[in-house]
């Protein structure tokens, strides 16, 4: 072991055990000071195996409930991402498809094939790299799960796995209606109703429509919505229980995102100056189908299917300008990329029944195996004109992925305070490749990925954990490349990574104070790094992304929450993130060996409070922002600082409320994104750092009734 790394997990291990030390202490004095002594009230995880709160799950995880996020976002998954800790993602696009947990993951829909580095299921189906879909309207819970999750997702969450569960049918009829108007030409309007249908089958149908006008004014053009935003989604859930045995959850959905795409200005301001404003746009309908069946009294079963069709499109005009900017200069760039894709996964699991595990009930399990098939086409036109040399460029690749995997989960009770869980999974990975260029590949990958956590219970209410796991992700191909990439670009092998946590979980002060915090390092082997390049200056078309492997990176911190009942009045809370990430070797770059990784902020941070002034009225304040960091591994561009506010004001009577809001109240200007290539021809194309502003200050109103449940 290196000195630098011995230092680093002395460092690490002397910070959790301080951290134990107050926890612990904190608890034991709650327990002397108060004669009720209640247990954590937590939200049951609804991404693993079995129904565990977060309490007992070895894992660090950050779970958000329905009560939450209709007060802290109003329309998608973006909203909520300032609330937890070490979770980045990418404004390439309209809204976010990719995402950064502990500072790994992808930035861009052209890196790689669609094995993405962080997981995104929503009710069962697999959306990863299609971050664009989540919408909020009717959310049960939003789930995000940091480290990898290679038991139970495999390849596709080497960084972590978001996990998003819509509400679920009722035993009586309820309705929901809502609705939102606000600055930017906002408006959302939203139904959620159902119940029983009979005495073994109950629905409930969801509508949300929301419209905004994207936060730019396009100058050239004279609008303000060549960014807009038109989100329509439809749901329809189904639970049939035909008998005490057996339960069908059927989930429906059917989405269309029209989103405008016009989010660069020359001048990195709100105001852009496109001629040809692009689309990104997503129409899915997908399916999901669990079944599950208790088949003695001893073992379960659980059957998941889960399939889903996206017709997407994203262009953009390459140059961001038009002639009259570019004159006496023509200069005139668009590119246009329509994506076709198709993934099927059929899941089954045996599994013990509650308090009948083996070994008189000590030892919990689960196994099963998984197939699935992701197909996915890509036509690419990009079409230019510089000082009269015209191009048009198309190539169309096809891409397909078959997997199989194996897996199984143990939980064993060693004694009343100890506990050990292992999990492991085998995969096979069939990928084939193809496009008019002429390139074909078909590669074959093995991977073997799982986990190893020892729990261990300092009392009823605090439990800690000691936790190994692997991750993998499989090697591919770079699709979005132009005609003329070589083929060494095309080309990327599959990464490893090592994955050492210690955790402290547990509530105190009679359940008031809910804390969770954990220290990780992570040895990232032949890291996939994500760069890009331009390969003939002058035509931005050219900027290509693509995935190359380094020999080595590491990636430490820790995340800590707190959550604070300070009277019955004022709840408060606190989620704080530390990363250091460091590229130890990369061959197509040793400019950029030892320094942080891409998109890997050294800090996030959540600071926020509720207060509820009479039984109706309340307040709001969130506070959240993150460090500088760089925007790519190819060059040393670096984002600012920032943080944001949000408020809301609101009134919850029994079945209404309504409520004033705004979000980034001081209107900061922050980026979410950025590019360092040439693209004035006025400057001879010199390199220059071009960003994505992040949403300016935003201000509106939201109205909800309920129907056959109370509000409050």
């Amino acid at each position: 072991m290196t000195p630098t790394r011995t230092r680093v997990l002395k460092t690490l291990s002397f910070s959790f055990f301080t951290l134990a030390s107050v926890f612990s202490s904190s608890s034991l004095i709650a327990e002397e000071s108060f004669s009720e002594n209640t247990k954590p009230t937590e939200e049951v995880l609804v991404s693993g195996f079995r129904n565990e709160t977060s309490l007992k799950a070895p894992i660090s995880v950050t779970s958000l409930n329905s009560e939450l996020i209709e007060e802290v976002a109003e329309q998608h998954f973006q909203e909520l991402t300032e609330l937890v800790p070490n979770l980045n993602w990418s404004g390439g696009v309209n809204r976010p498809r990719y995402f950064q947990i502990r500072g790994i993951g992808e930035r861009s829909q052209y890196e790689g094939a669609p094995n993405p580095s962080v997981g995104f299921v929503i009710d069962d189906v697999d959306f990863s790299g299609l971050g664009g879909i989540a919408t909020l309207y009717d959310v049960d819970q939003v789930e995000v799960l940091r480290g990898p999750q290679g038991t139970r997702l495999g390849a596709n969450a080497l960084a972590g796995l978001i996990y998003i569960k819509y509400q679920e049918p009722t035993d009586e009829f309820e309705s929901n209606f809502s609705t939102s108007f606000g600055s930017d030409g906002l408006q959302t309007y939203g139904t959620a109703f159902g119940g029983p249908l009979s005495d073994s089958i109950k629905y409930r149908a969801v509508i949300h429509q929301h419209k905004s006008n994207g936060f730019r004014d396009n100058s050239f053009l004279n609008r303000d919505d060549t960014n807009g935003r038109d989100e329509l989604s439809a749901r329809l859930k189904l639970n049939y229980q035909p008998g005490a045995n057996w339960n069908f959850d059927l989930s429906l959905f059917n989405v269309d995102i029209d989103n405008g795409y016009d989010a660069f200005a020359i001048d990195n301001s709100f105001t852009t100056q496109s001629n040809r404003p692009g689309q990104d746009t997503q129409k899915t309908k997908a399916f999901s189908l669990n079944s599950t069946a208790a088949l003695n009294d001893s073992i379960h079963f659980e059957s998941i299917t889960g399939a889903a069709r996206s017709d997407i499109i994203f262009s953009f005009d390459a140059d961001w300008g038009n002639d009259e900017l570019w004159a006496p200069v023509i200069y005139d760039y668009f590119s246009v990329t329509q994506r076709d894709r198709q993934n099927l996964s059929q899941e089954v699991r045996l599994l013990s029944a509650p308090d009948a595990g083996l070994i008189d009930g000590s030892l919990d399990w689960v196994t099963g195996f998984i197939v699935a098939n992701n197909k996915e086409s890509n036509d690419t036109i990009d079409d230019g004109n510089f000082e009269g040399f015209t191009s048009l460029d198309r190539i169309i690749r096809e891409y397909e992925a078959s997997n199989f995997a194996l897996f199984a989960d143990l939980k064993y009770q060693l004694s009343n305070q100890w506990s050990l869980n292992a999990g492991l999974r085998f995969e096979d990975r069939d990928a084939k490749y193809s496009d008019t260029a002429n390139d074909s590949f078909d590669t074959k990958e093995e991977s073997i990925g799982g986990q190893i956590a020892l729990n261990y219970s300092l009392n009823d209410a605090t439990k800690a954990y000691a936790k190994i796991a692997r991750g993998y992700k499989a090697g591919g191909f770079n699709l979005g490349l132009p005609a003329n990439a070589s083929q060494n670009d095309l080309l990327f092998d599959a990464e490893y990574l090592w994955n050492y946590e210690l955790g402290l979980k547990g509530s105190a002060i009679n359940d008031r104070l809910a804390y969770s915090g954990n220290i990780f390092y992570m040895q990232r082997n032949d890291q996939q790094v994500q760069s890009s390049r331009q390969l003939t200056p002058g035509d931005p078309s050219s900027f290509i992304f693509f995935t190359d492997n380094a020999g080595e990176g590491s990636n430490y911190g820790l995340e800590a929450e707190l959550n604070f009942t300070a009277s019955d009045k004022l709840d408060v809370y606190t989620n704080i993130g530390f990363l250091q990430t460091e590229i130890k070797k990369l061959a197509t770059a040793p400019a950029r060996e030892g320094r942080d990784q891409a998109h890997a902020p050294n800090y996030t941070f959540a600071i926020g409070g509720r207060y509820q002034f009479t039984d109706n009225w309340f307040a709001r304040i969130d506070i959240s922002g993150k460090d500088k960091f760089y925007f790519s591994d190819s060059h040393d561009q670096v984002s600012k600082a920032y943080s944001l506010t949000n408020l809301r004001l609101g009134y919850d009577a029994d079945n209404w409320s309504v409520s004033a809001w705004a979000r980034n109240v001081f209107d900061k200007k922050y980026a979410v994104r950025g590019f360092f290539f040439g693209n004035e021809p006025a400057r001879s194309f010199a390199d220059t750092l071009y960003t994505r502003q992040g949403d300016p200050q935003q201000f509106g109103f939201s109205f909800d009734y309920h129907y056959g449940k109370s509000k409050k």
